[in-house]
């Protein structure tokens, strides 16, 4: 053979992207205590995988903490503890990375007599995790209604952009908003802005960051009652329009409390979802390499009886990694998809057993280093307590 074939195919087998093998999950010792649920991870750019979650105080009612996956030993710290704190299965707390040592998070206070009267808190560590500032209020508006589903994404300047539902003007309108902000290293807010005047009353909202910005994925809500999946780019020219990834047409009169999860590596942008459309149970994701100004068709993910509860995962290979919570005919089972770059369906994994019910939360994924984690909330335990998995 010639040596510039040789040349030739050794240069191709270097740029090609290699297929990964088959996933085979094992479950690590969890940092967590009994009686603990709601974990949510963080990747910092350098792969470090944080996981925090929520248990009992030990002087207070409940305690945030967290830990750093991978470390020999894993030490556990405090994030926060409260006794008025607003605490629910499907409205959790959340981290967020710049680095390995610089975090952020948000949990939830009560801030009036009803049940559903709640306020955001954000806090910020500059040292992994060991300390943290006074917790701030990204809303300034003082009214005892609903703020929650937040997403938390990295921001220019060292600032940390919040994005939540706004309750607000729901007591008048009988309407949730999307609003956000921007907090810097000091806790100072800027750029407070409404995102959309309706929307889903309590699905989560998920966001990433893109090359040039950030891209935020929620359920949106028509006037006619079509609650499917929108996202708003957001850079420092403001925020773009809300565009809709797909066109399913769920109209739905209540919330389904089941939102989308987006992840993003560079351009690449992968949106992943639940729809009953049709009376169709169904996990979706859509890809786009534009950062999601366009999307390619929705792909579907699961197996035929999902009840959703969906997160996702882009690799640095390109590859994206979906989960969600499938009923069977024992309860339910944790199941992770994987597409390749073309947006090719690959294997299909069941992770963990786990229960349809509330109680055990919304599963979490993380990609970091070339490995793949998987959280859950054991409502089969008693009490309840988080697990952890992974697969190399």
């Amino acid at each position: 053979m010639p040596l510039w074939v040789l040349i030739a195919c050794f240069l191709a087998s270097c740029t090609e992207h290699e297929t990964p093998s088959e996933l085979y999950f094992e479950e690590l010792p969890s940092p967590a205590a009994p009686g603990s649920g709601m974990p949510e991870f963080a990747v910092t750019p350098s792969g470090t995988v944080y996981l925090s979650w929520l248990e009992p105080g030990r002087e207070k009612a409940h305690a945030f903490r967290l830990a750093r996956l991978g470390d020999t030993g894993v030490a556990t710290k405090t994030i926060a503890e409260g006794d008025s704190w607003f605490v629910n299965w499907a409205d959790f707390p959340t981290i967020m990375a710049w680095s390995d040592t610089a975090l952020a998070a948000h949990f939830l206070t009560l801030n009036g007599a009803s049940a559903y009267a709640y306020d955001v808190r954000v806090t910020q560590s500059r040292d992994g995790g060991s300390s943290w500032t006074t917790p701030i209020k990204p809303h300034r508006d003082n009214t005892q209604n609903e703020h929650g589903f937040v997403s938390l994404v990295p921001w220019k300047d060292d600032a940390v952009l919040v994005a939540w539902l706004d309750g607000r003007t729901y007591p008048d309108l009988q309407e949730m908003t999307l609003r956000s902000a921007v907090l810097d290293a000091t806790g100072a807010i800027t750029n407070e802005t409404l995102l959309d005047a309706r929307v889903c009353d309590c699905c989560q909202t998920s966001a990433a960051k893109t090359a040039t910005g950030t891209v935020l994925a929620y359920r949106d809500r028509s006037e006619d009652e079509i609650r499917d999946i929108a996202v708003i780019r957001i850079d420092d020219s403001g925020p773009s329009e809300p565009t809709i990834v797909a066109t399913d047409g769920w109209r739905i009169t209540g919330c389904p409390v089941n939102g989308p999860a987006v992840s993003a590596q560079g351009q690449q942008v992968a949106v992943a979802w639940y729809t009953e459309a049709g009376d169709q149970p169904r996990v979706h994701v859509a890809l786009s390499s534009n950062e999601a100004r366009t999307f390619g068709p929705a792909l579907r993910a699961d197996d035929g009886n999902a009840i959703g509860r969906v997160d996702v995962a882009v690799d640095l290979e390109g590859y994206t990694h979906v989960s969600w919570v499938e009923r069977t005919e024992d309860g339910a089972v944790i199941r992770l998809r994987r597409f390749d770059q073309a947006g090719s369906p690959m294997d299909v994994t069941t992770v963990v057993a786990t229960s349809a019910e509330r109680a055990s939360g919304f599963p979490r994924l993380a990609v970091g280093s070339g490995e793949v984690y998987v959280a859950w909330t054991d409502a089969h335990a008693s009490p309840s307590q988080v697990r952890i998995t992974r697969a190399r």
